[in-house]
This record gives structure tokens, sequence and C-alpha cells, in this order.
């Protein structure tokens, strides 16, 4: 259990890596502060690691409100005295299309949610985390910023800069005893990729997510509940001396430098 008794945050904890981040952390050990906008669906996730012998509260949470990212860090604080981690998974993504076709609101929003959210809730915990000399944070990000995607230039572009808030931040806190990382996943199976895929039909969708399998190394599409171990080493004391870096999640679908 690398993540036994630490607190954790993970923002827009709907279907996919979100909840697979929040139920991962909790068995391994964490104490977790489960958010997203919809209060139901955080409730059930909090419900379920709580009935599984874990610890969750849920703590409904708009990251573009400045005001509802510290209401959050202070439920952590008001419940378990401290914070350890934080998972910026929330994000938002613009209509499907070419960049230069996109709704520029879109793409602003995703923008505000992905990027700014994030440093709305790096500013939430950093008091806390610097008090006490330590904390990780770990930005969740995407292939398309290594390996471009036909409709997912807005998307890309936010995560793109997510991408140099790690970087960034990963220099500001030195000497604070705060770590920033990022992963990037790519491909991952789960319900928004399952969802993607039915909008095909049943015989296209399954075949289009057989095909996407086969042209992945590892030969099938990573389940997003495994992608997440690499969030959960990154929150952990084994990634103590590292920080600033981008650890790619994707079964070997982009091969680093």
């Amino acid at each position: 259990m690398i993540l036994k008794d630490k607190v954790v945050i993970v923002t827009g904890a709907g279907p996919g890596m979100g909840q697979a981040a929040c139920r991962g952390a909790a068995r391994e050990g964490a104490r977790v502060v489960v958010t997203a906008r919809s209060k139901a669906a955080i409730e059930a996730v909090a419900h379920e690691i709580v009935s599984a012998g874990g610890e969750a509260i849920a703590v409904p949470l708009d990251v573009t409100q400045q005001d509802q990212c510290e209401a959050a860090a202070a439920a952590a604080l008001a419940h378990w005295g401290r914070i350890d981690g934080l998972v910026n998974s929330a994000y938002y993504h613009p209509d499907w299309g070419p960049l230069i076709e996109h709704d520029l609101e879109q793409v602003l929003q995703a923008f505000n949610v992905g990027a700014a959210g994030a440093l709305r809730m790096c500013k939430a915990v950093y008091p806390a985390m610097k008090a006490q000399g330590s904390g990780a944070i770990v930005n969740i990000s995407t292939l398309c910023t290594r390996k471009p995607f036909p409709g997912e230039g807005g998307y890309g572009m936010a995560k793109g800069a997510l991408n140099h808030l790690t970087r960034h931040l990963a220099i500001e806190f030195a000497g604070t005893g705060i770590r920033v990382n990022t992963a990037l996943m790519g491909w991952m199976l789960g319900a928004p990729l399952q969802g993607f895929a039915d909008t095909m039909g049943p015989e296209a969708g399954a075949a289009f997510l057989a095909q996407r399998g086969s042209e992945i190394p590892v030969g099938h599409i990573p389940p997003d509940a495994d992608c997440a171990k690499a969030v959960y080493f990154l929150l952990s004391d084994y990634a103590s001396e590292i920080t600033g870096a981008m650890l790619d999640v994707n079964g070997g679908d982009w091969v680093a430098a």
C-alpha cells in the first residue's frame, strides 16, 4: 500500500481515469477526496470506497471556480488535517473536428478547466503542502501532446499548457518539498473510450477497438485502472526524487526520445 495514510485530492472524478484513480488510490491506502461537478457520481464513488473498507469523502467541485477549489482543500484539512497529494484529472474536450474549425469558446473552456483549473487547485493546496514541507502533485495529460491526433486540437492545446505548468511549478517549488509531475495518458480502455466506440455501432465499434489495440506495442488498449498505477507511483515516496518529469503511459504507442 504505497499511499498508506496519505490524503489525496482527485479532481474530475467522473467516469474514466478520475474514478479509476480514486478507487485505486484508496486500495493503495490513501484517504481520498473525491471531487467533480456531479454530486451523485462522486458520492457513489466515495460510498464504494468506504464500503470496501477505505476512507473517502465526496466534495462537489467545479475547478473553474477558485472558491470551490479552496473549499475542496479546506474539506481535506478539516477531515484529515493535511494534504499529501493532488491529482489534476479534470478536463473539458471540445467537439471533435479540425482545430482550424474549433469553436473558440470551447477551446477557451478547455484551457479554463484543464490548465487554469489545475493551477487553481495547485494554489488551493500550496499553503498546506508548504507548511508540511511535503506534497506531490500529478497532472494528467495526454499522448496527443506528443503525437497529435485529428479532432483533438483544442484539447491538446489545453493539455500542452498543463505540461508546461508541471515544468514551471517544479522549478518554482524548489526547496518546499513539493513535487510536480505529469502522467501523459494514451488510449485507455474505459467508459469514455467505450462510449466513443459505441457511437460507431456494435460491429464497427468493436472492430475499431480491436484494430487500435493491435497497433499498440503491448498488444491491447491499456485499461484506465492499470494506467492509473503510474499516478500512484508519482504520488508515492518511491518517486521522492522525481519532479518536473513527463511520464508516458501508453503501452508503447509513443516511445519518447
